[in-house]
């Protein structure tokens, strides 16, 4: 099967030639670390994730990488108004990033490099800007030229000789050019610097991926990705940079993933409408937070709503169920073969990623298996569609937990939530128990009732009597 990507760039789906024949090369814009993670950074770090899992499902050999850029002025602003500095700010938000991600089930990058640990390799690259008469300094200053490169505007579709009929004024006027954007800023006073041939200071936001993804894909490579608000200035600011100072293509596909929005505006800091991983996740499990973000397609928009996280939340504890029912009646892959539930899948996936097409194949698995289980025949089906539900679901990064434990967190989360003692119903049961051994139905109905009261369905087996909250 051929893989197809949506590319940016050109406006199309492509047939996906990696550079070299099994790897692939991939770059992703990571965090400005200044604050906890929203769900519409999960959104895009999550379907990178799924995009690398892929591919390495498909044996190519992948590079990965994703940076964190760990100085900006919104770092400094920070750090003034909480009477820090800007290392303290990034490393308190670095440390949080991985412990969302990593609760997320969010594998880490092959790199995943920093902006203020490649200052020599960034001076170098504006210093190849310079030679080349792409960029020039003024006061401390370094700024690119965009009208030394002719094809600016080719990524976002935008003409600058239209920008600059409807431009305002531009505040610096020591620019040659209102669009011209900033490789390297001189410090102000009391703000971090590094020392470069132009006097103390700090990269510009867009050189810095330029220089790493240089540093570890080479000039050329073949993915370029991050959310769709940075495909301007962002990444069209990459590209003539990149392209500027080394000829030839930056990166080959371009892909961008839409945004998570509530009552349809983008979810986002600066409008404060958005809702952080963490509060997520005090109310989620992760699989129910990655099959919400992965239920789109990642180049559409999602809309954030209570009603679309829930039904997320219901179709994990679906397959979780089967899971259990799967351990339960102790079925054991004796091969790793898969059927047609996983082919489909890959159909889905090689259309652009499509996981929310992906998403309904795993159900449509889930359903088949679970007749099957149902009406309780032996079958190399069971084998088959139990290792397509697996591999689909690593793919997605979901049926992380073991069922006993996923149902074990759901149950705690609702206890807390509805305020409820544990140990108050594993005493009911024991006392249900009891009255039943002793043939007491009356007051064993009247317990199985109180608890019904709670929400709580009892389930009896030969193993003993297991619980769990209703719907």
């Amino acid at each position: 099967m051929t893989l197809y990507i949506y590319n940016t760039l050109s406006g199309k789906k492509e047939k996906f030639i990696p550079i070299k024949k099994n790897r692939v090369s991939m770059y992703v814009c990571g965090p400005t670390v200044y604050a906890p993670c929203h769900v519409g950074h999960a959104r895009s770090v999550i379907v990178f994730d799924v995009i690398a899992r892929y591919f390495k499902t498909l044996s190519y050999n992948l590079k990965y990488i994703r940076n964190f850029t760990d100085i900006d002025d919104k770092i400094i602003k920070k750090a003034n108004e909480t009477k820090s500095d800007a290392k303290s700010i990034a490393e308190k938000y670095i440390k949080e990033f991985y412990e969302d991600m990593d609760a997320l089930n969010v594998k880490r990058a092959d790199v995943e490099p920093k902006a203020t640990e490649h200052i020599e390799e960034i001076i170098e690259l504006i210093n190849i800007l310079i030679e080349k008469k792409a960029a020039y300094e003024m006061e401390g200053d370094v700024y690119f030229k965009v009208k030394s490169f002719e094809d600016y505007g080719k990524l976002s579709g935008r003409n600058l000789e239209d920008m600059q009929a409807g431009a305002r004024i531009d505040i610096d006027k020591r620019k040659k050019n209102p669009f011209d954007f900033a490789l390297w800023k001189s410090a102000k006073k009391g703000e971090p610097y590094w020392i470069s041939p132009w006097g103390k200071g700090r990269p510009g936001w867009h050189i810095e991926c330029s220089a790493m993804s240089r540093k570890y894909l080479g000039e050329t490579f073949d993915i370029h990705g991050g959310g769709k608000d940075l495909i301007f200035p962002h990444h069209e600011n990459e590209i003539a940079q990149s392209e500027k100072a080394f000829g030839g293509g930056f990166a080959k596909y371009w892909i961008h993933n839409g945004f998570v929005n509530i009552n349809k505006e983008k979810m986002s800091k600066s409008l404060g409408n958005f809702l952080t991983v963490k509060d997520m996740l005090e109310k989620y499990h992760p699989d129910s937070v990655r099959l919400f973000l992965l239920s789109n397609h990642y180049r559409s928009p999602i809309e954030f709503s209570d009603e679309n996280i829930k039904r997320a939340d219901a179709g994990v504890e679906k397959i979780y169920a089967l899971a259990k029912r799967i351990t339960e009646n102790n079925i054991v892959s004796e091969n790793k073969n898969t059927g047609e539930y996983f082919k489909l899948f890959c159909e889905a996936m090689n259309d652009d990623f499509n996981t929310a097409k992906g998403i309904g194949e795993l159900f449509n698995a889930v359903k088949s298996l679970n007749k099957l289980l149902d009406e309780k025949k032996k079958s190399e089906d069971i084998i088959r569609i139990k290792n397509d539900i697996e591999k689909i679901s690593n793919i997605l990064g979901i049926l992380s937990d073991e069922p006993s434990l996923f149902f074990e967190k759901k149950n705690c989360a609702r206890l807390k939530k509805e305020n409820i003692n544990a140990e108050l119903i594993e005493r009911l049961i024991s006392e249900r128990n009891k009255a039943r051994e002793s043939k007491d139905w009356a007051k064993a109905d009247q317990i199985r009732d109180r608890l019904s009261e709670m929400n709580i369905v009892l389930k009896d087996s030969s193993e003993g009597t297991s619980w769990s909250f209703t719907k």
